[in-house]
């Protein structure tokens, strides 16, 4: 040991072991002391107590830890105990098995702590976030854990004034500043506190530091005798009022003073709040707010108060639950005194409103915080004997409903619990989350299906083949993850589809069809497809043959063609005509060379109506039926006998309504057809004959049988139509 420590360390430690001694002599029996005797000197043997790679001694750091402990919390075997041989048995010194046996259980679960702990020392990175103060008290299982942590931290800043390795002093001081300062503030031990943040901006920015640090040095004593003469009379006048108080006065610390200088961009001189009161009211709560306001009225009528500091939260108080009056008073000798006012009970609100810090920024996950960190506080603060033997009993499962997990680079997420590796590649990015195969957890390969444990490193592995299936909603918990699966493969199908409907196109385009969407309707529906989407789904993964569509629809329109080409003459009667009264109102339209009294008959195929540009086709049983010269019908018979054909043309006659079919296509809505049916029985001259209605994919597709007089009529009728909200299309069919 002489060969590695200087003069100075070595006598440090021999004071150090000889107060650790005394303090223990009570609580630690000989054999203790013999068995860590013997585990220390197997460490010195094993060169376990060589200075670490930044050049700092073990030994001194131990001894310091467990005395700074004893002065805040006072002697507690176990814990001095783990302080002791807890680098030893992450050194490899002694196993856990064997601290268990030698020690028992409980120092087993704090070295155990300590251990779990010490794995996230890597991830300093991430020291910065709020999720990572979350993450080290869930790893440390115990709350002795986290006060042995930061009792060490606190030892260890102290050891590191003017270290050779800068960055090493500014990583320890930033993980001071960021993590152990607010927990010894979460768990009120604010004397640790205050002295972390000041030998952290000390490291961090020395000539601030110094500077402050020498300007109070050099005005402490008048200082203290200033607060102590600007108490005295307002003690004075507090006591006549017949108030119950508490009165106490202080000097800020310098890291609090700092922080007052670059928020308020002033000189230490100028800083109003240099000198803090505060008057601490002993009274029911009913009378609060009226013994804090009498308490204001004399400091105010004392010394003059700056309007403009003055922050009443007795009134409304704070997000947080803090209840204060503040003041800034013009005290003796031109100086600013802060004065805060408040009562007993506030003022232990103050104190111990553990999750204040974090309420006051948001955090809503802290509803079992307030409660557990209370607990904590009131063991600590009560300075009663079995304090820390309480204090084993303090459950650490606050955060049992997250994970916390890292990226290779050190960041930190929080998750819910029972999130799997697929979900964590999700909350990274969308992208990340199609591709994923897979991850490694670490160092070792898992399936998307690994459900993530605290502290686990995670490293998404991706394919440029992979995409999302629906079968991952039956592992995903997270609801961005399951919307994204949702998103993707609906966009995925709606791609697919769009391939599908290509490919039936230019099918239906080689084979010179002309594609008719009502007849592909049917076709659809015939093969027992319930969406368009699944239907042209099945034709892009080829589980359904393009050829066979294409057949069963030619089918569908070969019987409807049929049905129209044999039509007959056979329920229509040829009328004589005996008066040309008659002829005039029935002969409507004229045939051949103005022939009348014709037998004839519209073709339902076409469904003609006045207007129409028509042309007479005589059958085969010599009726002579009336189509429309565009009519498809009429076009495929003529190519077979063109000679049947007669001319025909309307007389200018009218007085008869002509049945039109109309095809109707929109938003599947009841509405919708309520407000086109009564548009039409609403239009003159117009009478609705039938109407069949069929819903598919969110749409609704109706054809309509009306009677009008002629086109005119039709036409004006069927732009009316179309303007109805949630029409898409309206045509006249010849089906």
């Amino acid at each position: 040991m002489t060969h590695y420590y200087t003069d100075d360390e070595r006598n440090e430690i021999i004071r150090l072991y000889k107060s650790l001694r005394k303090s223990i002599d009570d609580i630690i029996s000989n054999e203790d002391v013999v068995k860590i005797t013997n585990i220390i000197n197997k460490g010195i043997q094993e060169n376990n107590y060589t200075r670490d790679k930044f050049g700092i001694n073990p030994a001194l750091r131990h001894l310091s830890t467990a005395n700074t402990l004893i002065e805040s919390f006072g002697a507690d075997r176990n814990m001095i105990i783990a302080i002791l041989i807890y680098n030893l048995c992450k050194n490899g010194v002694i196993s856990e098995a064997e601290i268990k046996n030698e020690f028992g259980d409980d120092i087993a679960k704090l070295i155990k702590g300590l251990l779990q702990v010490s794995l996230l020392y890597k991830k300093r990175s991430a020291v910065e976030s709020e999720n990572y103060h979350k993450l080290l008290l869930s790893f440390a299982e115990d709350i002795r854990v986290v006060i042995i942590m930061i009792v060490d931290r606190l030892s260890l800043m102290r050891m590191i004034n003017h270290h050779p390795d800068e960055k090493f002093v500014t990583t320890i001081a930033n993980e001071s500043k960021f993590l152990y300062a607010p927990l010894a503030h979460r768990l009120g031990l604010y004397k640790i506190k205050s002295e972390l943040e000041d030998l952290s901006l000390k490291y961090l920015q020395r000539e601030v530091f110094t500077q402050i640090a020498h300007k109070l040095n050099q005005t402490k004593i008048k200082r203290e005798e200033y607060i102590a003469n600007f108490i005295a009379p307002v003690k004075d006048a507090l006591l006549k009022a017949g108030l119950k108080f508490d009165i106490k006065g202080r000097t800020k610390s310098i890291n609090s003073i700092y922080n007052k200088m670059v928020k308020q961009n002033a000189d230490l001189d100028d800083i109003y709040d240099l000198f803090a009161i505060r008057i601490i009211i002993d009274t029911p709560k009913e009378l609060e707010k009226a013994k804090c306001w009498i308490a204001y009225s004399i400091v105010t009528d004392m010394f003059k108060a700056n309007p403009a500091r003055m922050k009443d939260w007795l009134t409304i108080p704070k997000s947080n639950g803090y209840e204060s009056l503040h003041i800034t008073v013009y005290g003796p000798d031109n100086q600013w005194v802060e004065v805060q006012i408040r009562t007993k009970r506030m003022d232990e609100i103050a104190e111990r409103g553990l999750a204040a810090h974090w309420k006051y920024k948001g955090i809503k996950s802290e509803s079992n915080l307030d409660d557990w960190m209370n607990n904590v506080r009131d063991l600590i603060e009560s300075g009663s004997e079995g304090t820390t033997a309480l204090m084993k009993g303090v459950k650490m499962n606050i955060y049992d409903k997250e994970v916390f997990v890292f990226t290779p680079k050190g960041d930190l997420y929080k998750l819910p619990q029972g999130a799997t590796l697929l979900d964590f590649a999700f909350h990274i990015h969308s992208r990340l989350g199609c591709a994923c195969i897979g991850g490694k957890v670490n160092g070792k390969n898992q399936k998307i299906t690994y459900k993530l444990r605290s502290g686990d490193t995670i490293e998404i592995i991706t394919s440029s083949n992979q995409s999302p299936k629906l079968d991952w909603l039956n592992f995903v918990v997270t609801s961005k993850a399951r919307n994204k699966i949702k998103q993707s493969v609906n966009e995925m199908n709606a791609r697919t589809a769009d391939l599908g409907k290509e490919l039936l196109q230019r099918r239906f385009k080689n084979r010179k069809i002309e594609e008719e969407e009502s007849l592909l309707m049917r076709t659809i529906k015939k093969l027992g497809f319930k969406t368009v989407t699944d239907f042209y789904l099945s034709i892009s993964n080829e589980t359904l043959n393009v050829n066979d569509v294409i057949d069963t629809y030619l089918d569908i329109d070969n019987k409807d063609k049929e049905t129209a080409v044999h039509e007959t003459a056979a329920n229509f009667v040829l009328q004589s005509t005996d008066t040309k009264e008659d002829r005039v109102s029935n002969d409507v339209l004229v045939i051949g060379e103005n022939m009348k009294g014709i037998n004839y008959v519209l073709s339902k195929c076409c469904n003609p109506i006045f207007g129409d540009d028509v042309t007479g086709y005589i059958s085969s049983t010599g009726a002579i039926k009336v189509h429309q010269t565009t009519c498809n019908n009429l076009k495929h018979l003529l190519k077979k006998d063109p000679n049947r054909e007669i001319k025909a043309t309307w007389s200018g006659k009218l007085g008869s309504q002509f049945a039109v079919t109309l095809r109707i296509v929109g938003n599947d809505d009841i509405g919708i057809v309520t407000n086109i049916t009564s548009l039409i029985t609403k239009e003159k001259d117009t009478t609705l004959r039938n109407i069949s209605i069929d819903s598919n994919d969110g749409l609704f597709q109706g054809y309509l049988v009306i009677g009008v007089g002629n086109t005119t009529i039709l036409n004006d009728l069927i732009k009316k139509i179309r303007n109805i909200k949630g029409v898409k299309d309206v045509q006249r069919s010849n089906n």
